[in-house]
């Protein structure tokens, strides 16, 4: 019987690792984070050089010519005849671009004139004028025929039509990074859209109503052209006073919508007890 006498406790974690083992643990962890900055380089790379290939890529500066752009080639396919006007650009801010970053997304409309049944005969009459880049089509929606395409660079557009006899058709970035923000194109001198406004205006007892002037690009080159104004209550209005301005032949008149035509101008009232609102236009070239 041996007298040797152990002591201690022998170690649950068995014997240490060897040496090749952590070698080889430092190595993968050094590949890992080498693999990691090369993605992080590769990515600023592809943001700064390459085209934006999502929506998240463009900032609102950037989509807005394309949103300019594309509410002149709709002027165009409207034809002088059917557009009635072109609305102000708007900017909804709040929005979230991803879950940590706000964005704002800009909209501009485009007021089109359609006789009540022939809604979808001109909806797809405007797809069929529309570049075939955009794979423009009309289908139906849940209130009516709707019209869609694409204007390129992620800008949506869309057409449906209203209550009163017209279309109206938008076009919208969804949501964007602001960047620096939507400038419209400086507005250029009067032209006769100007006068068709003022004369409505003197009509409905409201000369110094102040008009403001909107416009867009068109693709063969000039501008379409809105000139409008809206004022509150005010001297007691109606569409009988523009009727001699209209030579009695209004192309639209469904109060408190009326509209009319003055030698290439297309003038648009909308008339109630609270407000007055008046937009008069000039298209594109055919």
């Amino acid at each position: 019987m041996s007298g040797a006498v152990q002591t201690g406790w022998a170690s649950s974690a068995g014997p240490a690792a060897p040496a090749p083992a952590r070698s080889r643990r430092r190595w993968l962890l050094a590949a890992t984070v080498a693999w990691a900055v090369l993605l992080a380089g590769l990515t600023w790379m592809s943001v700064r050089d390459d085209p934006p290939t999502v929506r998240e890529q463009r900032s609102l500066d950037q989509a807005g010519p394309v949103v300019d752009r594309a509410v002149g080639e709709l002027a165009r396919a409207v034809g002088a005849a059917g557009l009635l006007e072109l609305g102000p650009a708007r900017i909804a801010s709040g929005c979230r671009v991803t879950p940590f970053a706000d964005g704002a997304r800009l909209r501009r409309e485009v007021g089109v004139l359609a006789a009540t049944g022939d809604q979808q005969a001109a909806l797809a009459g405007i797809a069929d004028r529309l570049p075939a880049s955009w794979r423009a089509g009309v289908g139906p929606g849940l209130d009516g025929p709707e019209l869609r395409a694409d204007a390129g660079e992620f800008v949506a557009v869309e057409g449906r039509p209203t209550v009163d006899g017209r279309l109206r058709l938008v076009v919208d970035t969804g949501c964007r990074p602001v960047g620096a923000g939507y400038t419209p194109a400086p507005a250029t001198a009067d032209g006769p859209e100007t006068e068709a406004l003022s004369a409505a205006l003197r009509a409905l007892d409201r000369p110094d109503a102040a008009p403001e002037l909107i416009t867009a690009p068109c693709p063969g080159g000039g501008l379409a052209r809105t000139a409008w104004s809206a004022s509150g209550p005010g001297p007691a209005a109606s569409t009988a006073a523009l009727a001699p301005l209209a030579g009695n032949a209004p192309l639209l008149d469904q109060p408190p919508v009326y509209a009319y035509r003055s030698g290439v101008v297309a003038v648009l009232a909308e008339i109630s007890p609270d407000a007055t609102r008046l937009a008069a236009t000039v298209g594109c070239p055919g």
